[in-house]
């Protein structure tokens, strides 16, 4: 039984930066010297016509645009009042799907479509069922899609519910954070309970199935009292699910979080309360914990998955299914072709004129290698089931051989059961899947970064 002292003394040890591992390898450490447009348009085709096409790909659609700068906000976003960009930026996302609709050379099944951002309820209701139409006009349809949008409870329309859900969206996820006045104050994200309530019960009555809430814990001037009191209103209104991440403070990356400081920030040992307390009250409500900071309710299609071992993970987050191609549209969007990763062009104008020069608005990528594919499946085990197992006989991995020995301080932590055959992943380990991760990180390791690239692990 972990008590909370050796709670504290474990989060005090592996409170480093480490990545969230939505892909291996990460970004940073992406070999972008082999990449170009050829070879990923080879990837793409590849992909595309090596797997059982009736299964699906995926599209994440990224809008980048918000009317107000969130200060805590990680994401790639243009900040305007002006809607009038609505129309162009829909134009060139479709000339971009109708581009790889080409290298692709068959009508494509979609199975999933993700609206992210930004904020996608930016657009207006008649300006997203437009994009919806273009991008479906020449393809079809999986019998089991999920289509799913982020939304900004204090934007987010009727009109903005009904018309996606005419073109087969059933799932939401609204961006509330927190409740507490002074937090929501601080980073700039003013929403009340009641706006979060009246969207979540026109979804519901509209037909909407499934609805998450994202909250951040370790927010400037966040309290356990504030926590507590957002998630006991949380909990009034049921979301079948709930993202619970930490809060990511870049502010090398992200400017905006200048806004604030250090010192409004809660300290790693109460960061570390409000992560056990929230967890604690959110397991009380009735949910169930998922991979890494996702909870459900009983039912829910994400625990199901986990269940039977489809929960998969990818750029978006967890997913109920893994499609073999991922195609990500909009400035900075990435994209998985399951060999080879892409990322788009980061500015807004820059993207355009690509489009608009019939070019794929490519900004880098990675091809991966044998050795990536391997420690890209370990690690996506342990992000989907808490476990792994490897052979050094039938599936030698010089990589996965040297991570055993930064393994072991974890299993003498008991974080992790390991022997020479796999690890699994401790009851006490569940909050530290970032750093069991890390321990795999061949890239990671051999490049050894001097300056920080990612936000702390807890």
């Amino acid at each position: 039984m972990t008590t909370k002292a050796s709670s504290l003394r474990l989060s005090d040890k592996y409170q480093v930066a480490a990545p969230r591992y939505t892909s291996y390898p990460t970004m940073p450490f992406w070999d972008t010297a082999g990449f170009d447009g050829q070879a990923w348009a080879d990837s793409v085709r590849r992909s595309f016509t090596e797997s059982d096409q009736s299964a699906g790909i995926s599209l994440y659609i990224h809008l980048p645009f918000c009317e107000e700068l969130c200060t805590y906000c990680g994401c790639n976003t243009r900040i305007t009042k002006n809607h009038r960009v609505e129309e162009p930026y829909i134009a060139a996302l479709i000339s971009e799907w109708q581009h790889y609709m080409e290298i692709m050379a068959a009508a494509p099944v979609i199975r999933e479509i993700h609206l992210g951002g930004g904020t996608p309820t930016f657009f207006s209701a008649k300006n997203l069922q437009a994009l919806i139409r273009g991008l479906l006009e020449k393809a079809s349809v999986h019998p089991e899609a999920a289509f799913s949008f982020e939304a900004h409870p204090a934007n987010t329309t009727v009109e903005h519910l009904q018309a996606l859900f005419d073109l087969g969206f059933r799932r939401l996820s609204l961006g509330i954070q927190d409740f507490d006045s002074k937090v929501q104050q601080i980073i700039n994200r003013r929403q009340s309970f009641e706006q979060v309530a009246t969207v979540t019960h026109q979804a519901r009555r509209i037909g909407y199935t499934s609805i998450n809430y994202d909250l951040i814990y370790g927010l400037p001037l966040q309290t356990l009292e504030g926590l507590a009191c957002t998630l006991r209103k949380v909990a009034e209104l049921q979301p079948e699910r709930i993202a619970f991440y930490s809060y990511a403070h870049v502010p090398w990356l992200k400017p905006g979080q200048r806004k604030f400081t250090e010192l409004d920030l809660p300290a790693p040992a109460a960061k570390l309360k409000l992560h056990e307390t929230g967890r604690s009250l959110l397991k009380g409500y009735g949910y169930r914990e998922v991979g890494m900071d996702n909870f459900a309710l009983p039912g829910d299609e994400l625990l199901e998955a986990a269940a039977k071992g489809r929960l998969h993970r990818n750029f978006m987050g967890y997913t109920t299914h893994q499609c073999q191609l991922l195609i990500g549209l909009g400035v900075s969007a990435i994209s998985d072709a399951g060999s080879a990763y892409a990322q788009n062009i980061k500015v807004v104008e820059d993207y355009l004129k690509a489009v608009n020069e019939e070019k794929l608005p490519l900004l880098k990528g990675h091809l991966m290698t044998p050795e990536d594919l391997i420690i890209r499946r370990h690690i996506l085990n342990i992000m989907c089931t808490g476990r792994t197992s490897w052979n050094h006989h039938t599936e030698p991995c010089a990589a996965v051989f040297e991570a055993i020995d930064r393994l072991q301080p974890l299993a003498d932590d008991g974080l992790i059961e390991l022997s020479s055959l796999g690890l699994t992943v401790t009851p006490e380990g569940e909050g530290y899947l970032r750093n069991i991760c890390m321990a795999l990180d061949a890239r990671l390791w051999a490049a050894q970064p001097t300056t920080r690239l990612f936000s702390m692990a807890i």
